[in-house]
């Protein structure tokens, strides 16, 4: 049987020998695990956009993968390491601090267990309380992917029902309205994205082409009302225009046509951050037009 891929996520960039560190104890453990990088450019100490990169990302590898997600402000206190799996079929190496929030909202935790310290820790390194990605959590990852423990043996079950999770409000969609929260925003072109699906907004009348009143707050205060096209994807704007559309995860997004939505109108994501979609009509003139990506040189 082929062993398991390990797939890593962090906070810690490459500046320093963090990661480099982490790999290196897999390869000692056994040298034929593949490791392959999710991000490690995590905002620092964020579990939130940690629980997001998750889901964001799980479901596209081979069942059987374990993702090892590191981002744990409470390094070394009482908080739970762990290792859940989800109901279809992946394992999920991490502090129990939020980082599973959106596994278990979405796809379902079976189970869940707690590290058990005294046999799956590098006892090389007992002297430190501060680097828990190497010397628990990629070190145990190593020993379930190369089968040398189960996940049986990774230490006690506990109750998925006691796994850390964040509020995610539900979406709420009528016919003429849809209401979420932004659940993210793509760091490198400024897209938001919400948790609201689109299969269900376009089970209730909502269609491609619909103008929508956007109204974005942040703890109840407006920060951002403007009417916008709801199309399929940016082409279907002029350069520079704002528009809705289905992003990746097939939920609903904002986003300025190659520019940059998030930064211009200095509005971010989380729990705390809601918006609302409301029809006013439709027939909206599509402007596709390939000519606007094309270079200006």
């Amino acid at each position: 049987m082929e062993k398991p891929i390990l797939v890593f996520q962090t906070d810690f960039t490459y500046k320093e020998g963090a990661v480099c560190s982490m790999y290196g104890v897999v390869k000692t453990v056994d040298r034929s695990l593949e490791i392959f990088d999710g991000t490690h450019e995590i905002p620092h100490f964020d579990t939130w956009s940690a629980s997001y990169r998750l889901y964001q990302s799980v479901g596209f590898w081979p069942k059987g993968t374990i993702f090892v997600s590191v981002v744990d402000p409470g390094v070394g206190t009482s908080r739970k390491a762990c290792i859940a799996k989800t109901k279809d079929g992946y394992y999920i190496v991490t502090p129990d601090n939020g980082t599973l929030t959106h596994m278990k909202e979405y796809a379902g935790i079976e189970e869940v267990r707690e590290i058990d310290e005294t046999v799956n820790r590098l006892q090389t390194t007992l002297g430190t309380s501060v680097f828990h990605g190497r010397d628990l959590f990629g070190y145990c990852a190593a020993k379930l992917a190369s089968g040398i423990i189960s996940y049986e043996e990774v230490g006690p079950a506990y109750p998925v029902e006691d796994i850390v999770i964040h509020n995610i409000p539900k979406p709420l969609i009528t016919a003429k309205r849809a209401a979420g929260i932004l659940e993210s925003s793509d760091p490198n072109f400024g897209n938001l994205w919400s948790n609201i699906p689109v299969t269900e907004l376009l089970q209730q009348g909502f269609d491609y082409g619909d103008m929508l009143q956007v109204i974005i707050k942040h703890n109840n205060n407006i920060v951002y009302q403007e009417k916008l096209p709801f199309v399929k994807s940016f082409g279907f704007v002029e350069r520079g225009n704002s528009l809705v559309y289905t992003n990746e995860l097939m939920k609903v997004g904002i986003a300025i046509s190659l520019g940059n939505f998030r930064d211009t109108f200095h509005v971010s994501f989380g729990f705390d951050w809601s918006v609302d979609l409301i029809k006013t009509k439709k027939g909206y003139q599509l402007a596709y037009d390939c000519s606007i990506y094309k270079s200006n040189k």
